[in-house]
C-alpha cells in the first residue's frame, strides 16, 4: 500500500502521487507571530512533522517549507498597545514558536521564510493578477476580483460566491468593486510599516504572503499544502484563487488538522483559554506532550483535559519503560529493521497515528513478555521494531532529542550519579545499609529515582 491522504479540495481519500517522482514538497502555514504559541498552534507542527518523517522513511526527498507571518493586522495592534515597534513583537514571538517546535521534537523546516522578506515576489504576483484581469488597484489598495474567478471561487470550502459574506478585511470597503473582494495589498496608514510598490506604499495582505512564499520555494505546482481546519476559509480559499488565477497550478493536495478545544470552544488567545507551551511542559515532559498531540488522528478535534494529558503521559511511560529495560539487555539496535506491516499500513491510510500507536503498544506488550522469559533474540527484534516505529513518530526515548546532548549537563549528571551509586553499592557490600539508604534518599531528594534490577541499579529523573 502507498500513502493515501484525505484531500480537502476533493473531500476524498487520494493516493499520494508527487509532482516529481521521489520528491515530496510540503508548505505548512506557520505562525502569525503576534503572541507566543499555545498547544493548539503546535499541534499542527507536530502533525505535519509526523507526515514529513513518514514521507522521508518511505523514501522521499522532502522539501518542507513552513512560513512565518511577521506582519499582520494583529501584530500591528499588539505593537500599538505595547508602544513597541512591530518587528519587536514579531521577533520575540517567532523565537517563542521556534523554541516550542524544538522542545517538542519537530525537525527544523528545510526553509522558514518570513513574509517581510518576500515583498518583491508579492509585487510580481499582483502584477500578474492585474494583467490577467483578476485584480485591481483602488484607493492605494490592491484587491482580488472575486467575480472574475466566480466559477471556481469557493471550491475548497464548498461554498457558492452568492452565499458568502463580505471579506471585511479593510477599514473602508467603499474602494471595492464587490464586498467579497479581498485585499492583496493595503495602502499606507499613519504609524504602520510600508514598502513601495507601483500602486503606492503599503503592506501585504495575509493571503498574498503565503502564495508568494510557497511558489518561490516549492515552485508553481507542489504537492501538499497544510494547516489548521480554521484556515480553509478564507485563507486557503484565497490562496488558491490568487495563485491559480495568476496561472500557477499551486497545491495538489490540501491537508487540514483538527482544532484543539477546551469544552465546546476552540482554543484561542481571544477566549483567554490558551495553554502556553512553557506552562504545559511543567505538567508533563515535552516528549509526553508530543505523544498527547500526535496520538489522535490529525483530522480529529481534541477536547483538552488534564486527565487526558496525564493518561497520554502514562501511556508513553509504558513504552519508554520497555525500551529502557530492553536496552539494558540489547545494546545495539538494528536501525534498518523492517517496520511492522500493520504500522506502515496505518500511516499510509491517511496518517493513521491512533492505529500506528496501537501497533507500538502491541509490540511493547510482546517485548515485555520476551523480557520476562529471557528471550534475548525476541527482545532484540521487538526493541528494534519499537524504536524504529517511535523514530517515525518522533517519540524514541533513546534519541538525542529526548536524552539530551551537546552542551547540556547530562554527561556531568551521569558521572555524579554513577559515583553515588558506586558508594551505595560499596555500603551494601559491607552491610552498612543505613549508609546505602542515605545515598538513595539523597538522590531522591535531588529528583533522581533509583530502581534495583537484575542487571544492576537503574536511575531516572523523577517525574
Amino acid at each position: 500500500m502507498s500513502l493515501h491522504i484525505y484531500d480537502t479540495s476533493t473531500r476524498a481519500i487520494r493516493e499520494f502521487v508527487p509532482v516529481e517522482a521521489g520528491r515530496a514538497s510540503i508548505y505548512l502555514c506557520g505562525a502569525t507571530v503576534q503572541a507566543p504559541p499555545h498547544i493548539g498552534h503546535i499541534r499542527s507542527g507536530v502533525n505535519f512533522d509526523v507526515l514529513r518523517r513518514w514521507l522521508a522513511r518511505s523514501g522521499y526527498d522532502v522539501m518542507f517549507c513552513r512560513n512565518v507571518t511577521d506582519i499582520d493586522d494583529k501584530i500591528i495592534r499588539v505593537s500599538a498597545a505595547e508602544g513597541v515597534p512591530w518587528f519587536v513583537v514579531a521577533e520575540r514571538n517567532q523565537r517563542a514558536f521556534t523554541w516550542a517546535y524544538d522542545i517538542l521534537g519537530c525537525l527544523p523546516p528545510t526553509v522558514e521564510p518570513r513574509a517581510t522578506g518576500h515583498v518583491p515576489e508579492m509585487i510580481t504576483l499582483m502584477r500578474r493578477l492585474i494583467e490577467r484581469g483578476h485584480a485591481y488597484a483602488s484607493g492605494g489598495d490592491v484587491y482580488f476580483d472575486v467575480q472574475s474567478y466566480a466559477d471556481r471561487y469557493g471550491s475548497l470550502s464548498n461554498q457558492k460566491v452568492e452565499n458568502m459574506r463580505p471579506a471585511a478585511d479593510t477599514d473602508d470597503e467603499s474602494c471595492k468593486r464587490d464586498p467579497r473582494d479581498f485585499a492583496l495589498w493595503k495602502g499606507e496608514k499613519p504609524g504602520e510599516p510600508t514598502w513601495p510598490t507601483p500602486w503606492g506604499p503599503g503592506r501585504p495582505g495575509w493571503h498574498l504572503e503565503c502564495s508568494a512564499m510557497a511558489t518561490k520555494y516549492l515552485g508553481p505546482a507542489f504537492d501538499i499544502h497544510g494547516g489548521g481546519i480554521d484556515l480553509i476559509f478564507p485563507h486557503h480559499e484565497n490562496e488558491i484563487a490568487q495563485s491559480q488565477a495568476a496561472g500557477d497550478g499551486f497545491a495538489r493536495y490540501w491537508m487540514h488538522n483538527g482544532m484543539l478545544k477546551i469544552g465546546a470552544e476552540k482554543m484561542s488567545k481571544s477566549l483567554g483559554n490558551s495553554l502556553l507551551i512553557p506552562e504545559m511542559v511543567q505538567k508533563v515532559r515535552p516528549v509526553e506532550l508530543r505523544y498527547y498531540l500526535a496520538a489522535p488522528h490529525y483530522r480529529s478535534s481534541i477536547d483538552y483535559s488534564e486527565e487526558a494529558l496525564q493518561e497520554a503521559a502514562a501511556a508513553y511511560q509504558r513504552i519508554e519503560g520497555f525500551v529502557t529495560r530492553a536496552a539494558e539487555v540489547i545494546h545495539d539496535v538494528d536501525a534498518d529493521a523492517p517496520l511492522p506491516q500493520a504500522f506502515a499500513d496505518a500511516l499510509d491510510d491517511d496518517l493513521g497515528t491512533p492505529q500506528a500507536l496501537a501497533v507500538v503498544h502491541e509490540v511493547v506488550r510482546e517485548g515485555n513478555v520476551a523480557l520476562s522469559r529471557g528471550d534475548k533474540e525476541a527482545v532484540a527484534r521487538l526493541l528494534a521494531e519499537t524504536q524504529n516505529m517511535l523514530d517515525v513518530l518522533g517519540l524514541d526515548p533513546r534519541s538525542p532529542q529526548w536524552r539530551g546532548t551537546g552542551s547540556d549537563l547530562s554527561p556531568v549528571v551521569d558521572a555524579l550519579v554513577a559515583v553515588a551509586l558506586e558508594q551505595r553499592r560499596a555500603a551494601r557490600e559491607r552491610k552498612d545499609y543505613a549508609a546505602a539508604d542515605a545515598v538513595r534518599d539523597q538522590l531522591s531528594a535531588a529528583g533522581i529515582t533509583v530502581e534495583d534490577t537484575p542487571h544492576g541499579p537503574r536511575w531516572e529523573l523523577s517525574r
